[in-house]
């Protein structure tokens, strides 16, 4: 076969096109799997050792190919668009109607046959492209394009796609990208192409397009649909950020906040959560002129902070700026944090904890980490006896620093995994208490300091809802089936067993609601 110029070019794009699309489609179930089962490590560690097993097994499986090797690259591109392509979607509806580990095995199938599929391209072009180039050059460069088309995924899919068009649409727009490249090779070389039935790959490539553009125009509606069916109340705002998917309901005067489906938040019970958090290790500490929160950027801590008359600045670190800007933009949301984000008192930077904890001189008189509860890697860290004693050194001679630690009840063994690993950061007193806020259940607490404190011992003449004297003293007692079980292991920075113990405890209660 007798190639041309503008015929190897639109071969080495085609290489390089196939190479991006593949790695995009690894990326896109990667990061969904991590939203909806948490655990990233395992998800992107089950899916990139599945995904190159598979494409071990595609590339072996094209010696049994006849020879027609075009017909057969146009399919391979057409089906690794239809399935790439609707990946996301089907992994966002499947959600709802799978148990957890079949929703897993989901993710994998999946992942398995977009690895086969993309283990048929690289042979596939190389057979193709030996007929005008020695088998030295042609290996050169077809596996260097298709390594920068990887390159270019990874550059774009975290700074370009997941910001700004999020996971279902980037799904879609890769499956057209896939089924163009497809249709185009055919058009290209249609006089060449010995497929049988040739006549309707045409109408079919271009109906598959039609139908992803269709799914593309119609998104919008379709992920409203499917958060309608989640969320029972009405949503008045939705973004999936480089960091997470946040989404804000009201119903009448219930506003609540979620992050990645999780509840944050609700307007009706809040206050006993953040009173909690803020009002007893405020109380604990003999001075309070500087206070710093991780975490919390919807800015309810904060409201509760500025309560009291000594607290002279706050600084909030979350990493987030779009929390931030709804925080203070959104009118709702303004009504309930008492337009905190406003107050000349408040500073907010957009950081990680632990990296601004690493390279901040400041010292504070309280620390407050109000951080999401350690559903993957990436925030068990912040649960870590490498963490906490970060905190410990910002802290002044008398500081006291306190964190939410999940549910006693719900995930007993993570509770207190952290509160183990407190103990083991060497502070002098640490001190655990819990409450019941409605929208979550029974919820709890740490208190911690480098000096003896007295927590249970709280007196307040501040506009508080919930905390009083008895109330508060009751917090700090434990029932039997909620006690610390003993035996935990530490949660270090290398060894995150604190996320073993959350995804497990929830697990439980999981399959319990599929059942």
């Amino acid at each position: 076969m007798k190639v041309g110029p503008l015929e190897r070019m639109a071969f080495f794009l085609a290489v390089f096109i196939a190479g991006l699309c593949s790695l995009i489609y690894e990326l896109l179930i990667s990061t969904t799997a991590s939203y909806f089962l948490g655990d990233s490590i395992k998800q992107f560690s089950l899916t990139i050792g599945i995904y190159m097993a598979a494409m071990g097994l595609g590339s072996y499986l094209t010696r049994y190919l006849p020879d027609d090797l075009l017909g057969w690259f146009v399919k391979v591109e057409v089906l690794l668009g239809i399935i790439g392509g609707l990946s996301v979607p089907i992994l966002y509806y499947g959600f709802d109607q799978l148990s957890v580990d079949s929703y897993q095995f989901l993710t994998l199938g999946i992942t398995f046959l977009i690895g086969v599929l993309t283990g048929f391209e690289i042979p596939l072009l190389v057979r193709i492209l030996k007929t005008y180039y020695p088998l030295k050059s042609n290996l050169a460069y077809v596996l260097s394009l298709d390594y920068v088309g990887a390159l270019f995924a990874t550059l774009l899919f975290p700074f370009l796609l997941l910001p700004f068009v999020g996971t279902f649409k980037t799904s879609i727009i890769f499956g057209v990208v896939n089924i163009v490249l497809g249709l185009s090779i055919y058009r290209f070389f249609t006089n060449r192409l010995q497929i049988k039935k040739k006549r309707w790959m045409e109408p079919t490539m271009i109906g598959c397009l039609i139908g992803f553009v269709l799914i593309g125009v119609f998104s919008d509606r379709l992920l409203g649909h499917w958060e309608d069916n989640f969320y029972t109340a009405r949503i008045i705002y939705s973004k999936e950020t480089p960091y997470q998917k946040l989404v804000l309901t009201k119903n009448k005067e219930d506003l609540r906040l979620y992050i990645n489906r999780i509840i944050q938040f609700s307007s009706l019970d809040e206050y006993r959560y953040h009173e909690s958090l803020a009002m007893i290790p405020l109380q604990a500490a003999p001075y309070k002129k500087s206070v710093l929160v991780l975490g919390g950027g919807e800015g309810l801590l904060a409201r509760e902070i500025l309560k009291h008359p000594k607290v002279e600045n706050i600084t909030i670190v979350d990493l987030d700026p779009e929390v931030f800007r709804l925080g203070k933009e959104n009118k709702f949301l303004r009504e309930v944090n008492g337009d905190a984000l406003h107050n000349p008192k408040v500073t907010l930077i957009a950081e990680d904890a632990m990296a601004y904890l690493r390279t901040t001189s400041n010292v504070y008189d309280v620390i407050i980490a109000d951080l999401p509860d350690p559903s993957n890697e990436g925030i068990a860290r912040l649960y870590s006896t490498a963490f906490f004693k970060l905190a410990q050194n910002k802290l002044s001679r008398y500081g006291v620093f306190a964190t939410q630690s999940t549910g006693p009840f719900h995930t007993r063994r993570a509770f207190w995994c952290i509160y183990e690993s407190l103990k083991a950061s060497d502070f002098t007193d640490v001190c655990p208490y819990h409450t019941y806020v409605p929208s979550f259940g029974d919820w709890g607490f740490i208190i911690a300091a480098n000096h003896p404190i007295t927590p249970q011992k709280f007196a307040s003449d501040l506009p508080l809802k919930y905390l009083n004297t008895e109330n508060v003293a009751r917090m700090f007692y434990f029932e039997p089936d909620i006690e610390n079980p003993k035996n935990l292991e530490i949660n270090r920075l290398d060894h995150p067993v604190l996320l073993e113990y959350f995804l497990k405890d929830w697990e439980r209660w999981r399959k319990d609601k599929k059942n």
